[in-house]
């Protein structure tokens, strides 16, 4: 069931796109030193925004430390409230039609992870 929603995501639901968006801002990040880890970040959001379907977010050990809050914090001002917010939206649009609440599921899942990475890990 997860592949039939994952081709659909692809092709429906705007995935490559999110993949594409995800995966060039994470590259962008990475030319910069300062920037690796918000790019590792992005590259962790691309695969989860290609194929949503059959994996899991949770927390890891690290998602209480000190750096994993404070990196979270920096992510959040830099630009992660507007990434959430737009998974929102998006989750909220797709949620109208009883065929796009599978959809929405998978955006709140990405508005999760979009808002705080920083000490979360995908799984599935």
């Amino acid at each position: 069931m997860s592949l039939l929603g994952n081709i659909l995501w692809i092709l429906i639901g705007g995935g490559v796109f999110i993949f594409l968006e995800y995966i060039i801002s994470g590259f962008l990040l990475c030319c910069t030193i300062i920037g690796i880890p918000f790019g590792i970040q992005c590259i962790k959001l691309s695969v989860l925004g290609l194929i949503p379907f059959g994996k899991k977010v949770v927390n890891t050990e690290s998602s209480t430390s000190c750096l994993a809050v404070i990196m979270n914090i920096l992510w959040i001002l830099l630009g992660g409230i507007w990434i959430g917010i737009t998974h929102l939206i998006f989750a909220i649009l797709c949620a109208i039609t009883i065929i796009g609440i599978p959809f929405a599921k998978q955006h709140f899942k990405l508005a999760s992870l979009a808002f705080t990475p920083f000490g979360k890990e995908i799984i599935g």
